[in-house]
């Protein structure tokens, strides 16, 4: 998946006419990073991929469509089966599939025992929290909340924020978050 997001990101810096280094200037992640991403030799954190959707104007949502975002409406079945199978400690599938320009993008999450997104960090927009399975603990500002199963949380995304999974456990949910302006 990785591989898919890498080459995204160099065909989406080219068609804005970005060099790396003003990608890097807007970002604060370094040119020898981003283009490590873009030739597919390393693998790239949620965080650092919310840095370049900013840097790029689009919603990291966009990184993760299988096919181009064309239609209007879309079924996804059993989005949760599809998860279980991937090896990687944080997985997420976004769900909007083939809506072009959608207002607001719906991430489906599974954070293995231990993992977390990344460091605490903030971006433009809102956030909503659902829990789905396990228990997700939530920073927001250094303080920590608890969510569990049906437990939701609406968060303004300018606060610096992180999830984490402290349980031996999976813990799945869906994260909608608004697109950047």
């Amino acid at each position: 998946m990785d591989d898919l997001i890498g080459s995204k990101i160099k065909k989406l810096r080219k068609e804005r006419k970005l060099t790396l280094k003003q990608v890097s200037e807007k970002t604060n992640l370094s040119i020898s990073f981003l283009s490590q991403v873009e030739r597919l030799k390393s693998s790239i954190t949620l965080e650092s991929l919310k840095k370049i959707s900013d840097a790029l104007n689009v919603n990291p949502g966009y990184f993760f469509s299988e096919s181009e975002k064309k239609t209007k409406s879309t079924i996804i079945r059993n989005s949760l089966n599809d998860l279980n199978s991937r090896p990687s400690s944080f997985i997420y599938k976004d769900l909007s599939k083939n809506i072009e320009n959608p207002l607001f993008a719906p991430l489906l999450v599974m954070l293995k025992p231990g993992e977390n997104r990344g460091s605490s960090y903030s971006h433009q927009g809102q956030e909503f929290l659902y829990v789905l399975e396990g228990t997700l603990t939530v920073l927001i500002d250094d303080e920590e909340y608890d969510l569990h199963p049906l437990d939701c949380i609406y968060l303004d995304s300018a606060t610096p924020h992180n999830w984490i999974n402290h349980t031996d456990a999976d813990v799945k949910f869906l994260c909608v978050s608004s697109n950047p302006i």
